[in-house]
């Protein structure tokens, strides 16, 4: 007879009755100190307490603008018992929306009600209906999410993403002149310089964020489809383009005159695409790292007490590297999803973007995860200098570029006897190995003039990479 399987309790449902908060997702478990300070900016809560900032600053708007007969001015001490709304937006004021929400089943409207709560107290009761007036959902959300992805780009995302690639063009700079050999396809080529290919990352890298830098947040506040026609309905008198644009120039944000019900989001998917071939780019660093890793030129610096692999004990694993491609696809997943749902909207409106838009924080999340990581990666690696050049010292036969080159430029000169170098050099390192006196001894039969032969046999693998030195000096 068969044995009876052992079974492992599950504790599924002590697990989903816990009081301690167990994350489902790693973002907010494991990696939860890598990506908190995004909290601020992309998480629900923080949606929720922009929402009641556009709320509140479209009040005052409104107000400030005596846009509506029967309004004036606020004072100072009621314009700022409005803003302290936003200010003191805590872990109460989500549970009380929450409650407020379970009611009207609408989180918008619960954000209406929220605010109107806190109006009698500053003697504005009379202006109840002045908070969302004229607002259709969607005025207030695509606002919302316009300041909460601009505040995780520029003061999160952005500046992580800027230090990482401050790091790698440092290490350009420390490494400019450092002769490495070059392998394209794989195989032995024209030497470079670690500095400088390091530096073509940091290029490469230092270009998109340019373009993420210059993205346009773009916002709209003009009603149910987008014409205004509430605002022009209730107050005919009011110049409502003029209204709605300075208010959402005010946010920072630039203002999108032609619209549906939904801000289009064409600028969300334009920087999406831009983050997302960061991502990709910064993949290609990984792998390329972890090859460099692989074969000996950098060494990785062991960390006191920690494991390399759980079996092996004279491993050092690249886990820094794997951890961020895992992590830069996933988000470049996203990212590509939500550029490419967030274009299309059904007619006047659906809902595709609302799922779609609670999912911009774990796209962000899982690229500033990544970034992390490379960063901690890079910055516990040595450059083994003795491999590069050993590496290099065992293929003289990457030589055979510059010799047959010479040879092409000794031809047109005049100088006899430089028939189909190519050919020649082919039959001397193709399938073989050639060492330096072979070399040498191949240059010195030649018959090249004196100065071209002395500047082939002072050439070593070493000493072939051009100008790559200088080209680091391309970084800003």
């Amino acid at each position: 007879m068969a044995e009876t399987p052992v079974r492992i309790p599950s504790g599924r449902l002590s697990l989903a009755s816990s009081s301690e908060q167990i994350a489902l997702g790693p973002l907010d478990g494991r990696y939860r100190p890598a990506v908190a300070p995004l909290v601020d900016y992309l998480s629900e809560a923080a949606l929720n307490r922009d929402r009641v900032a556009v709320e509140v600053e479209w009040f005052i708007h409104l107000t400030k603008n005596s846009v509506l007969p029967g309004t004036q001015p606020l004072s100072e001490e009621q314009e700022s018992g409005l803003r302290a709304i936003v200010t003191e937006f805590d872990g109460d004021s989500v549970t009380e929306l929450a409650e407020i929400e379970a009611v009207t089943v609408h989180d918008v409207k619960a954000v209406e009600y929220y605010i109107g709560r806190r109006l009698e107290a500053l003697g504005l009761s009379r202006l109840t209906a002045l908070v969302h007036f004229g607002c259709t959902s969607e005025d207030i959300n695509n606002l919302s999410y316009a300041l909460g992805i601009k505040g995780a780009v520029e003061e999160v995302w952005l500046p992580a993403a800027r230090k990482l690639v401050e790091q790698i063009a440092a290490m350009a700079r420390e490494n400019r002149d450092v002769p490495m050999l070059s392998r394209t396809h794989g195989q032995p080529a024209t030497p470079t310089t670690l500095g400088k290919e390091l530096a073509v990352m940091a290029h490469r890298l230092g270009r998109q964020l340019d373009r993420i830098e210059r993205t346009e947040f773009l916002g709209k506040i003009n009603g149910a489809t987008g014409d205004f026609a509430a605002h022009v309905a209730s107050v005919p008198s009011a110049d409502w383009q003029q209204v709605a644009k300075s208010f959402v120039e005010g946010l920072g944000l630039t203002w999108n005159p032609l619209t549906t019900q939904i801000e289009s989001h064409d600028w969300q998917a334009e920087l999406y695409a831009d983050m997302a071939r960061f991502n990709r780019i910064l993949h290609n660093v990984c792998t390329d790292v972890w090859s460099y890793i692989s074969i000996g030129y950098f060494a990785q610096i062991p960390v006191a007490g920690a494991t390399g692999s759980s079996t092996m004990p004279h491993k050092v694993n690249p886990i820094r590297f794997e951890n961020a491609e895992a992590n830069l696809e996933i988000s470049s997943a996203l990212l590509d999803t939500l550029g490419a749902t967030l274009v299309t909207s059904r007619w006047q409106r659906d809902l595709t973007d609302s799922s779609s838009q609670r999912n911009i924080g774990v796209a962000f999340g899982h690229s500033l995860l990544a970034i992390s990581n490379v960063a901690r990666g890079l910055g516990g690696l040595d450059v083994a200098e003795n491999v590069l050049a050993s590496d290099l010292d065992q293929n003289w036969e990457v030589l055979a570029e510059a010799i047959q080159m010479v040879m092409r430029a000794e031809a047109i000169a005049g100088v006899p006897g430089m028939d189909n170098p190519y050919e020649r050099l082919k039959d001397l390192t193709r399938g073989h190995r050639v060492d330096a006196a072979r070399m040498k001894e191949f240059v010195s039969g030649l018959g090249l003039s004196s100065d071209a032969e002395a500047r082939l046999l002072a050439l070593t693998p070493a000493s072939y990479n051009g100008i790559a030195g200088t080209l680091v000096d391309h970084l800003r």
